[in-house]
């Protein structure tokens, strides 16, 4: 093949890792300080090369710089989804798992990074790519060495699970041996031997099932444990010894207050929390990552209606529990749960949020700052501040005003690479 036929295919395709040198100056009507809830008028941000220099009303043009001037619109940092899926798509998502290769849905999720991003979503926590093992790394590898758009990412490869537990292989026919869609492991032995493995095939942090399945009993949210205190406490320590953390799903009593007592970073669903457990997740800075977004789409698309008002009880109840976690002062981090709903949509979290009880504005804040808290990037994003990385995004209207506006972006910078505009 001529060179002259190719350059341009190798532009595309590399064009993200080249960082503009350059100075470029982003304005818009309105910038927002996610951290004190002020909104500037009008707002601009100096980036040079992957970093923010300066943020406020007006800042330093430099001789030659790109201006860019986004009009009626609000800048806010990047967003950040601290609970995704990018291995998953709509549809079935046993069969997904089994009848679909692992290079096949990495193809999934090199396409669902890409949506991610574009939808404003500069960082991701990616919470288990179901049974492809890690194949995550090779995704998360290839966007920092910009091969690929997408997020960045904090990755756990395959998430943790019980044999007959919440993600087993529990409805086919046991003599055909069909793999889980998490890694087994019995004890607290096995799971330290769990973790070594993962972090040894690149994983950022580990994800551990700690409940499952859930269910309505006379009323009352009932879901079972699936590890002990000591057992999630031994994988706890196996991670912090090399200065890694764990992540759990667990959506009831007593298992998460067990994920909580052993230190976990984050309580991902978090449906149903005892005081107990409220009172030590605040304490120890413990996120509750809610997922509403992932309830409401499986009520809107059930199976059945008898399947559909069942999903509807369930979404009533964590939504008024919710109420009570956020009175209690538990902290949140904005998570969706995206991947059996479609990627690029998950900005419905905020909405949900809101909806469900939280401000405007700590809903924005458990999107960016405290997600980035969570994702252990504190400092380097999640603000529009100096010496930040250069995540910003835009959108129409003032989300303070109407959070919708968070589904709807019209600009998309990550590291001073400007991926929608």
């Amino acid at each position: 093949m001529r060179l002259a036929a190719v350059l341009p295919a190798l532009c595309l395709i590399f064009a993200p890792a080249f960082a503009q040198t350059r100075s470029i100056v982003v304005h818009a009507a309105r910038l927002l300080d996610v951290e004190t809830g002020k909104t500037l008028s009008p707002g601009e941000v100096l980036v040079q090369g992957d970093r923010i220099v300066e943020a406020g009303s007006t800042v330093a043009h430099p001789q030659g710089a790109e201006i860019i001037d986004l009009g009626d619109r609000t800048l806010l940092p990047g967003l950040i989804d601290a609970h995704v899926h990018l291995f998953l798509h709509p549809g079935a998502e046993d069969l997904q798992t089994v009848v679909e290769s692992v290079p096949q849905r990495t193809i999934v999720a090199v396409l669902a990074a890409r949506d991610d991003l574009m939808a404003g979503f500069t960082a991701e926590r990616d919470m288990g790519t179901e049974g492809a093992g890690s194949a995550d790394t090779a995704v998360r590898d290839a966007i920092d060495r910009g091969l690929i758009a997408g997020p960045r990412l904090r990755i756990s490869g395959n998430a943790v699970d019980i044999p007959g537990g919440h993600e087993d292989a529990i409805h086919y026919n046991p003599e055909q041996h069909v793999l889980p869609n998490a890694t087994w492991a019995n004890d607290a032995a096995e799971l330290v031997k769990v973790i070594r493995q993962q972090f040894k095939e690149g994983a950022d942090f580990i994800k551990i099932y700690e409940t499952g399945h859930d269910s309505l009993r006379d009323g009352k949210f009932w879901t079972p444990y699936q590890y002990t205190e000591a057992e999630l406490s031994a994988a706890v320590n196996e991670a912090a010894r090399v200065g890694k953390r764990v992540a759990v799903h667990a959506t009831g009593e007593p298992g998460t207050l067990y994920a909580a007592r052993a230190g976990v970073v984050s309580i991902d669903h978090a449906d149903a929390l005892a005081e107990e457990t409220m009172r030590l997740m605040r304490e120890k800075n413990i996120y509750a990552v809610p997922t509403f977004t992932i309830s409401e789409y499986f009520a809107d698309h059930a199976a059945s209606p008898e399947d559909g008002a069942r999903q509807r009880r369930m979404l009533d109840m964590h939504a008024s529990e919710f109420r009570k976690q956020l009175a209690a002062g538990v902290p949140v981090a904005m998570g969706s749960d995206v991947g059996p709903f479609p990627h690029g949509t998950q900005a419905r979290e905020f909405v949900l949020m809101v909806k469900y009880g939280m401000a405007p504005l700590a809903a924005i804040q458990a999107g960016t700052v405290n997600a980035a808290r969570l994702l252990g990037w504190e400092g380097r994003i999640g603000a529009l501040k100096p010496g930040y990385l250069a995540d910003i995004v835009a959108v129409s209207g003032d989300p303070l005003r109407d959070i919708g506006a968070l589904e709807n972006v019209a600009f998309v910078m990550k590291g001073g690479v400007i991926y929608r505009r």
